[in-house]
């Protein structure tokens, strides 16, 4: 079973894709904010997908991408942005960083597990 870790600061969107995720037959692991999601993945969390806001409060998502990306066994984990936000140059700004995918909120169950069907094997 595939291990998706998402990190957003809103609990409503932490239940509502966590249901997505588990109806789908996803092992789902979540945090409330980057830093909870950085030390989870310190302590050896260590998913197949990580699915991230971009706004959140302290450290946003695409700094968390950058501390991610350092980490060794994460390097390569494919990294979705699931975000209110739709500019180009923040798309621009977040592949950058090492995201893989961008998502626009509010999305539909079908087409998040399509993406995440397109991002891990």
């Amino acid at each position: 079973m595939k291990k998706i870790f998402l990190v957003d600061d809103s609990s409503t969107i932490l239940l509502s894709i966590g249901a997505i995720l588990t109806k789908a037959g996803y092992e789902f692991e979540k945090a409330s904010s980057a830093d909870e999601g950085l030390k989870l993945l310190n302590g050896g969390l260590k998913p197949d997908l990580l699915i991230t806001d971009l706004n959140m409060p302290g450290m946003n998502g695409i700094e968390f991408i950058k501390e991610v990306r350092k980490l060794p066994n994460l390097r390569f984990m494919p990294i979705l942005f699931l975000t209110t936000e739709s500019q180009q140059s923040k798309r621009d700004e977040a592949k950058a960083a090492g995201a893989s995918g961008w998502l626009v909120k509010p999305v539909n169950a079908e087409q998040l597990i399509g993406t995440i069907k397109l991002v891990i094997k």
